[in-house]
């Protein structure tokens, strides 16, 4: 039987078509598979809350803690330049930023300061403890507790290049913001593959914010009107319009995250309330961390214990400082503060607010002073839905 015989070029050219072949079909076949899901290497966490809603407290329990780069309402700055527009129209450039700084991108900020500038012009940047020490400023080490004071007088004229340094040495970013009133515009950052995002949402009595709103109402005038779509007009909440805005957006935001969400919030929402907070704070921390991946060091729950145990309510002129307080006497102060006839007002514009978030409504005067009364209820899942609700007025 006669051989044939194929020269070894032939032989090898044919293995190479052949090796290309199937590499261009696995490569083919592979752009239909599912991808593998690299999460980024740092973690992101919204803090997601109204004014007056212990949001800065709480910002402050991240803020100070070593692994994390945290902002406070970095959103201000769109809110000031753009005022003339409705809260609505300025989520989307709102959203935007906030995904710039979680990326540690802070050339977003150009749009909104243009000048040559340093730390000092970021909105409170004070309060973090990641802009007042390395590689931010010298001052400080990592581990400190640090003060808004002592940050301010050491470490204002640092070069604004140093935020963007700084937040790509941390493993968690986190910002504040009250400027958010509907969770669906979150959905992009939710889905964005570049980060790695969880919610906090911090919920507070309504008639406790509006007794603290009453202690900072011309600070409040500009931002109720973008609430209220003013064209610019500021607004004082005498009748509790801005309130109402305000429940609304807590029963929307609750409701999109528990009733039916969407798979990719699972394990990525997480609702605090205020009260819970203060009366017992190490064990909502700790819930807080460990929803956050973070751990809970000796040195902050000596400073937790002692800024929650201080004497009284609080001074009007500390409405907008972290010092040491009372926790709990601030979460009743309303109680004794308020008459009962705006406590009816207010009870009237949120009433599905407080039944959904676990509130008890008051019924008389005496029912309101009766301190002995515990009108945060224990947490539970309430089938609320605010388009059933229809306030009298």
């Amino acid at each position: 039987m006669a051989r044939i015989r194929i020269p070894s070029t032939i032989v090898i050219l044919f293995v190479m078509v052949q090796t290309g072949f199937l590499l261009f079909m696995y490569a083919r076949y592979s752009s239909f598979m599912p991808q593998s899901e690299e999460k980024p290497s740092q973690v992101h966490i919204l803090i997601l809350s109204s004014w007056r809603s212990g949001s800065s407290f709480v910002g402050q329990l991240f803020s100070q803690h070593p692994s994390v780069f945290y902002l406070m309402e970095p959103a201000w700055h769109v809110w000031v330049t753009m005022y003339q527009n409705s809260a609505k129209v300025l989520h989307m450039a709102v959203r935007d930023l906030v995904r710039s700084v979680f990326l540690c991108d802070m050339s977003v900020f150009d749009a909104y300061m243009p000048w040559k500038r340093n730390l000092s012009d970021l909105f409170q940047w004070a309060v973090s403890r990641a802009l007042c020490s390395a590689p931010a400023c010298d001052s400080f080490q990592r581990t400190d507790i640090t003060s808004e004071m002592a940050c301010k007088t050491l470490c204002g004229r640092y070069p604004f290049s140093k935020v963007e340094e700084a937040c790509k040495t941390y493993s968690h970013v986190v910002i504040k913001e009250v400027r958010f009133f509907d969770l669906k515009v979150l959905y992009p950052l939710l889905t964005d593959r570049s980060l790695n995002l969880k919610i906090i949402h911090l919920v507070r009595d309504p008639r406790a914010v509006v007794k603290s709103r009453e202690q900072s109402v011309k600070a409040l005038a500009r931002d109720n009107g973008i609430v209220l779509s003013t064209n610019g007009t500021k607004v004082e909440d005498g009748k509790y319009k801005v309130m109402q805005e305000i429940c609304r957006s807590h029963v929307q935001i609750y409701e999109t995250a528990t009733l039916k969400p969407p798979n990719f919030l699972k394990d990525r929402y997480l609702m605090i309330r205020f009260e819970d907070l203060v009366k017992d704070p190490l064990s909502e921390i700790s819930e807080m961390y460990k929803f956050a991946d973070l751990t809970l060091t000796p040195t902050l729950k000596s400073w937790i214990y002692n800024i929650t145990h201080g004497q009284g309510p609080g001074k009007k002129r500390e409405a907008f400082k972290i010092t040491s307080r009372d926790a709990v006497s601030v979460s009743q102060a309303w109680r004794n503060v308020l008459s009962f006839q705006k406590i009816k007002k207010i009870q009237e514009v949120c009433k599905g607010a407080i039944n959904m978030l676990g509130y008890q409504l008051v019924d008389s005067e005496k029912e309101q002073r009766d301190l002995s009364l515990d009108l945060v209820l224990p947490r539970r899942q309430n089938q609320f839905s605010w388009s059933s609700f229809n306030p009298k007025h």
